[in-house]
């Protein structure tokens, strides 16, 4: 049609001009830099807070609850389990490899101990997942967004979890990187690194999910010869708006079909790439289930069973409701209560929003998965904040918000809100509970 903008040749010189573009370092040192500072309050503040308590703020980084388990798991290998007085039985089975497989390298190759390399591939990772929020912020809103979506996740009030010797941090720089690999149309990149987060964690299945759905939009859009499929992710890049406005919409991601489709979807290889990604995505997670399956004898529901014994499982979301109405038959419980309606109703509401922006069709399903994953657990109530930290895509909407405030507003708020997120992580590890 005359004067439409052909979406699949812009999106072809965008993802040329990202792959080509050089200092993705020095673009990202302001978001890099900015987290560096938070994660550095944070652990400064924890420092001073345990050594008033009488304990170690190392300790409670590297050698407490999860933390643990992984150092065992890297040490002794799998076949650890503790039985409960109630009959429960904890097994180190349920906790994913990667992580001990870095440690046991990381001490392999230097002096560190398995819990030293346990909190060095935290920090290292932490900074990659920082680095890859921004690239998919940088590529979809803007430099200013990304710094913003960076420090966001930098100040949630769970952040410390982000420099323990947890799998969090691990976890959420190979969904990101993965998750640019898809917006740029890198197929087997996104694979090989779905992969890898599918032996992260339990939660894997949600860089899996992205992928799967990128992979089938692609195709249903090269099916139909269209730019796009009709999921809400694509925006015309610099096309009109809905009643003839120039540009895309306030807060609408910049590229011309961002759900990851290469931009050109006949070119040789192509097809194949995109294929070979999908398959080799699931591979991390399946292999791992399969394999806890052999050896606990339990088949393809063995890593079930071992989830079992941690009384751990997906019930739709009924038991943390229950948790939840439990907070109100008392005060000042019911505080918590409120609390814990107004977390819920947040994240639903930024979810909601994300859909509304038309964020690309992978990180709505991905940031879909870990939600409801993490809030649809039938335990560890608790956690709930840590196993949403992850799901960074619901901070872009924020982040698009916050990059068009004036710099020495957003400074103050953000150096105010740190200080809260470092006190709070402070308060949080020096309690009685796991993270």
């Amino acid at each position: 049609m005359p004067g439409r903008v052909d979406n699949r040749r812009v999106n072809d010189l965008e993802t040329r001009a990202a792959a080509a573009r050089p200092g993705a370092l020095r673009r990202a040192a302001p978001a890099l830099l900015g987290y560096a500072a938070v994660r550095a309050l944070g652990l400064v503040v924890l420092a001073l807070w345990s050594e008033a308590r009488g304990k170690s703020a190392y300790t409670l980084l590297t050698a407490r609850w999860d933390s643990l388990w992984y150092t065992r798991v890297a040490e002794l290998g799998y076949g650890y389990e503790v039985r409960l007085p109630n009959g429960d039985v904890h097994s180190n089975l349920a906790f994913f490899p990667l992580l001990p497989w870095l440690e046991r390298l990381a001490a392999a190759v230097s002096p560190l101990s398995y819990a030293d390399g346990g909190f060095v591939v935290s920090l290292l990772a932490s900074l990659a997942a920082a680095w890859g929020i921004f690239a998919v912020a940088d590529r979809l809103y803007g430099r200013r967004a990304g710094v913003c979506a960076v420090l966001l996740w930098a100040v949630l009030p769970v952040g410390i979890v982000q420099s323990m010797a947890y799998s969090e941090s691990l976890f959420t720089a190979l969904a990101a990187w993965a998750l640019y690999a898809v917006l740029t149309g890198r197929w087997v990149t996104a694979g090989l690194l779905a992969g890898l987060a599918g032996l992260t964690r339990p939660v894997g299945l949600a860089v899996v999910a992205a992928v799967w759905a990128a992979g089938v939009a692609a195709f249903l859009r090269e099916r139909s010869g269209s730019s796009f499929v009709g999921d809400g992710s694509a925006v015309p890049a610099g096309g009109a708006r809905d009643g003839g406005h120039a540009g895309p919409p306030s807060g609408a991601p910049r590229t011309g079909a961002p759900d990851g489709a290469p931009p050109s979807p006949h070119a040789p290889g192509v097809r194949l790439r995109r294929v070979v990604g999908m398959l080799l995505a699931p591979l991390g997670a399946a292999g791992y289930v399969l394999w806890v399956g052999d050896r606990t004898g339990g088949g393809l529901l063995g890593y079930l069973d071992v989830q079992a014994g941690w009384r751990n499982g997906f019930d739709g979301g009924y038991a943390f409701a229950l948790f939840v109405a439990g907070r109100f038959t008392s005060f000042p419980s019911a505080l918590a209560g409120v609390a814990l309606v107004v977390g819920v109703a947040l994240v639903v509401w930024l979810y909601v929003l994300c859909v509304r922006r038309g964020q690309p069709l992978p990180l709505l399903v991905y940031a879909g998965t870990v939600t409801a994953l993490a809030l649809c657990a039938s335990s560890y109530f608790g956690s709930k904040p840590r196993l949403l930290m992850p799901a960074f895509p619901l901070l872009l909407p924020l982040a698009v918000a916050l990059s068009r405030a004036r710099t020495r507003l957003l400074a103050a708020g953000l150096v105010a809100v740190a200080a809260g997120s470092a006190a709070y992580g402070a308060f949080w590890l020096n309690g009685s509970g796991p993270p």
